[in-house]
């Protein structure tokens, strides 16, 4: 199979095929990466490749191998398929297709940003201080859990930077990442709050060792941070929108907005179950994706997660949980019910009647406003 060309520049040539993506580097760079062979940061290298080294979920097989061949042995392997010498190469392994490589470039004068991304965040999104499910201790590594999803990162630069300004990069394309999530709601598959990045993330940067100009910072207050937070942070939306379906659009939902408080669509029918009637039950579930979808719905729960997520962060005071959150669900009710006049009724019935657990709350608030939606008819 011949490599498909993505991008040539005068530093880098991008290729893809199958299950690799390379970038090779036409002239000597300063490289900083994550691989576990040949990382941190170096001089030497020549290739930075992208590979998925296994499927998402249930690869058992695959897994195995790699962990019965090691790190430097099955670094090898893959450079051998990617028909690059192993000694000028880094590597990076996800379960995301090849082919939803995103690639996005920012340019200004003379300064030039590439981020080349791919990515899944369905099962194993964290947010940083997430309770960690892996232990490495002196035997290797103790996983409590296997977890898919990883968000890998190839930055290029083409102008030299200094080890300082290099090492800032990092950073910034960290937060460009985190800033696609977070505008996209990601949520966190480990806690109640909103996703900062993957368990497995991985990066490799690379920038030239010669140069008219050697830029001394990457800080967002300059050109060329600016730059590499929009390229990470375009090249991770485009990414995950090919991965995983995380269209701006479809975050809208209920179970978006809600899952990380124990809305979830697996089991939304069921915990309706005792809350209606059972016509209302069947016309909800074959309705429940224009009703959950609904932009006022969705703008309502979005809201109501933002005042749970105050007040456990403490911007709001515990003390104004329950009244703050019933005016939420409030809304909710009536515009699931589109019967927005009635929001002050619905109030006054959720005050009475729901409980303080916001799970309960929420599903109590659906069921009211879907009940009363053709009540009148």
């Amino acid at each position: 199979m011949s490599w498909e060309l993505l991008r040539r520049t005068p530093l880098f040539e991008l290729r893809r095929r199958g299950r690799f993506l390379v970038s090779e580097l036409a002239v000597p760079h300063q490289v900083i990466s994550t691989s576990t062979c040949n990382g941190g940061q170096t001089s030497h290298i020549r290739f930075l490749i992208n590979h998925q080294s296994c499927e998402a979920s249930g690869h058992h097989d695959r897994f195995r191998v790699i962990v019965d061949e090691g790190a430097a042995r099955y670094h090898v392997r893959v450079c051998a398929e990617a028909e690059v010498p192993p000694d000028a190469a880094v590597t990076m392994g996800t379960a995301a297709n090849m082919n939803y490589a995103a690639v996005a470039t920012e340019g200004a004068d003379d300064l030039q940003v590439t981020a080349v991304v791919t990515a899944g965040v369905e099962s194993n999104a964290t947010c940083a201080g997430d309770p960690a499910k892996w232990r490495e201790t002196a035997a290797g590594f103790e996983r409590e859990a296997d977890c898919a999803g990883t968000i890998n990162t190839m930055l290029l630069i083409n102008v030299p930077l200094t080890a300082a300004a290099l090492a800032r990069t990092v950073a910034v394309m960290t937060e460009g990442k985190s800033a696609a999530l977070q505008r996209l709601a990601v949520p966190s598959r480990q806690s109640a709050d909103l996703a900062t990045g993957t368990g497995t993330d991985q990066y490799c940067v690379a920038a030239p060792i010669d140069g008219a100009v050697t830029l001394t910072s990457a800080s967002t207050h300059v050109a060329c941070g600016e730059l590499i937070g929009r390229a990470a942070r375009n090249a991770t939306l485009e990414a995950l929108r090919w991965q995983n379906g995380l269209e701006p659009s479809y975050t809208r939902g209920v179970f978006h907005a809600l899952g990380r408080y124990g809305i979830r669509e697996a089991s939304f029918i069921d915990d309706m179950r005792p809350l209606l009637g059972a016509r209302d039950v069947d016309l909800l579930e074959k309705n429940s994706k224009a009703v959950l979808y609904e932009p006022l719905v969705g703008a309502a729960a979005h809201a109501l997660a933002t005042v749970l997520d105050r007040v456990r962060h403490g911007s709001l005071p515990a003390s104004v949980q329950r009244d703050a959150c019933v005016q939420q669900a409030a809304t909710l009710a009536a515009s699931l019910a589109a019967a927005p006049g009635r929001w002050n009724e619905f109030r006054c019935h959720l005050f009475e009647c729901a409980p303080d657990d916001p799970k309960a709350l929420i599903l109590g608030a659906l069921a009211l406003g879907w009940s009363e939606k053709w009540r009148s008819t």
